[in-house]
C-alpha cells in the first residue's frame, strides 16, 4: 500500500464561522484573517494505492460552478485535483473508488464534471462510496445546511449507476477493504465518514471536518457550520483520547500549514506533538 497527498485549490472561509464561539483575538494568532475576515484553508485529499485499487478520499470543490459561486471562496494556488493526480503518475481514469466523507461542496465538488450540457462522473471507472443515512440527509437537506449540498455535485453520481453505500454500524467502524476502515461521526453533519488506514505500522486517520485544522484540536473549538455542536464536542473528546492512546497520525483536510500530526497530552488537553508531511512516514 502507498499513500499520497492530493492537493487541490486553496480557498478562504470566514474565520468566525470556522471557529464558532472562539473569539477572533484567539484564533487570529494562528489563522490570521484577511481584510474580509477570511482565513487561508486547504482542500487536501488522500489517495490510497492498494494493489489493483486506487482509492481517492474526497476531491475538493471542482470547477463546474459559475463565477459568482466561486467568488465567495477566493479559489487560488497552483494545485488542482488533476494536476496533483498527474504528479503521482495517475489520471481520473485510474481511480477505482472514491470515498466521500460527506457531501458538502468543498469535499465532493470534484466528483462530477460538466461536459456541454451534461453532468457526468469525473472518474468514469470508479465506484463512489457514501452511506444511505448521509445520502438521504444531503438530498433532503435542512434549511440551514442546504446551501452546502449542491444537487449538481450529488444527483449525477446516483444517476450514473456508480454509487455504492457503506453500512452505518451501531458502534465501532465499518470495514471498507483490508487495512481500511471507516468510522462515523454525527456532529458536523449526519453520518460523516472518517477513513482510517493501517500504513507502515501506523494508523492514519483522515479527520475531514471533525478536526479540519490543527487549530481545532481544543475541545471547545467547534465550527459554526456544525449541525450538532454538543455531539461534536463529545466525538472530538472520544476521538482525541483514542488517537493519543494509540499514537495515530491525523491527516488534516483543511489546514493550510500542517498536513499531518501526532498528538500528546498536555495540561491544556490533547494537543499537537509533531507536524509533518504524509511523505515523511
Amino acid at each position: 500500500m502507498q499513500l499520497y497527498t492530493i492537493d487541490t485549490e486553496r480557498f478562504r472561509l470566514d474565520g468566525g464561522a470556522m471557529y464558532g464561539v472562539v473569539p477572533k483575538v484567539i484564533w487570529n494568532k494562528t489563522d490570521p484573517a484577511d481584510e474580509n475576515n477570511r482565513i487561508e484553508m486547504a482542500m487536501r485529499c488522500l489517495l490510497i494505492e492498494d494493489g489493483d485499487r486506487l482509492i481517492l478520499v474526497d476531491n475538493g470543490i471542482g470547477d463546474k460552478q459559475d463565477p459568482k459561486f466561486f467568488s465567495h471562496y477566493f479559489l487560488h494556488g497552483p494545485d488542482t485535483l488533476q494536476g496533483s493526480l498527474r504528479r503521482h503518475g495517475f489520471g481520473f481514469d485510474d481511480v477505482t473508488d472514491v470515498i466521500l466523507t460527506h457531501l458538502h461542496f468543498d469535499h465532493c465538488g470534484g466528483s462530477v464534471v460538466r461536459r456541454g450540457d451534461r453532468l457526468l462522473p469525473a472518474f468514469p471507472r470508479a465506484r463512489y462510496w457514501s452511506n444511505e443515512r448521509h445520502w438521504h440527509w444531503a438530498v433532503h437537506p435542512n434549511d440551514r445546511e442546504k446551501a452546502s449540498f449542491l444537487k449538481d455535485n450529488i444527483l449525477p453520481i446516483r444517476e450514473s449507476g456508480q454509487l455504492s453505500m457503506l453500512p452505518v454500524p451501531t458502534s465501532g467502524t465499518a470495514a471498507f477493504a483490508p487495512g481500511i476502515d471507516v468510522r462515523y461521526v454525527f456532529g458536523h453533519t449526519d453520518a460523516m465518514m472518517l477513513p482510517q488506514v493501517s500504513y507502515k505500522g501506523r494508523t492514519v486517520v483522515f479527520a475531514a471536518d471533525l478536526i479540519p485544522m490543527a487549530g481545532h484540536l481544543p475541545i471547545p473549538y467547534v465550527m459554526a457550520y456544525d449541525m450538532f455542536p454538543l455531539t461534536t464536542l463529545r466525538e472530538k473528546r472520544e476521538f482525541l483520547e483514542e488517537a493519543v492512546d494509540n499514537d495515530w497520525v491525523i491527516f488534516f483536510e483543511h489546514d493550510a500549514r500542517h498536513e499531518c500530526c501526532t498528538l500528546e497530552r498536555t495540561e491544556k488537553g490533547v494537543r499537537m506533538r509533531e507536524a509533518f508531511p504524509l511523505s515523511a512516514l
